[in-house]
């Protein structure tokens, strides 16, 4: 008993220092940098990156490289979401915005403050396409993994500026995502070898 209630205590003080960081991080924000932030964390603002890295994909890998590696990414993303989905629904932590004790403290920039927020659902994606991609590309881009990295860094400290994740969510969203990227990336090299041998 005595240590189950260590390891709360624990966690009560991680949870602590967690949001600590979050208001740090969050009020360093200012009104003339707000509309960048509200732009970097859109979902829908960086299509046309996706399309130029869909180019370079078929470029250098062909019809049949391209329709693997968008098979392998679909389902690289529909698996980042869904556990992320899962983490949130199951550990059920409120979202910076939701907590009535820092609302006054806090800036919270954009319209939407979903329920749950661990761990971070923007965060993993963007984590999982920078690596996934990244692995993909840099034998002949050298500078494309570092690109996407410091891309998926903007894209997770977004969701602190504006007020809807925790550092720990981004984090751990982050290192969910780059284990998931390494995976599929091992597992679309598998198929490929496949398909140029059929």
């Amino acid at each position: 008993m005595t240590e189950k209630l260590h390891v709360l205590k624990m966690i009560e003080e991680l949870l602590k220092y967690d949001a600590d960081i979050f208001l740090y991080l969050n009020n360093l924000g200012s009104e003339p940098w707000d509309n960048l932030w509200r732009l970097i964390t859109n979902k829908f603002t960086f299509i046309p990156l996706y399309a130029l890295l869909l180019y370079l994909v078929y470029r250098n890998h062909g019809l049949k490289g391209l329709i693997v590696i968008l098979v392998c990414a679909a389902l690289m993303i529909a698996i980042s979401d869904q556990l992320a989905n899962l983490f949130k629904h199951g550990i059920q932590r409120p979202r910076p915005c939701r907590e009535e004790s820092l609302q006054a403290i806090m800036r919270h920039i954009v319209e939407s403050c979903g329920r749950y927020g661990y761990f971070s659902g923007h965060s993993v994606n963007a984590m999982a396409t920078a690596v996934f991609l990244g692995l993909i590309l840099k034998n002949r881009y050298y500078y494309a993994p570092f690109f996407l990295l410091f891309w998926a860094f903007l894209v997770g400290y977004s969701r602190i500026y504006v007020g809807v994740h925790y550092p720990l969510d981004v984090i751990t969203g982050m290192l969910f995502g780059g284990f998931i990227g390494w995976g599929f990336y091992i597992l679309q090299r598998l198929i490929q070898k496949k398909v140029v041998k059929v």
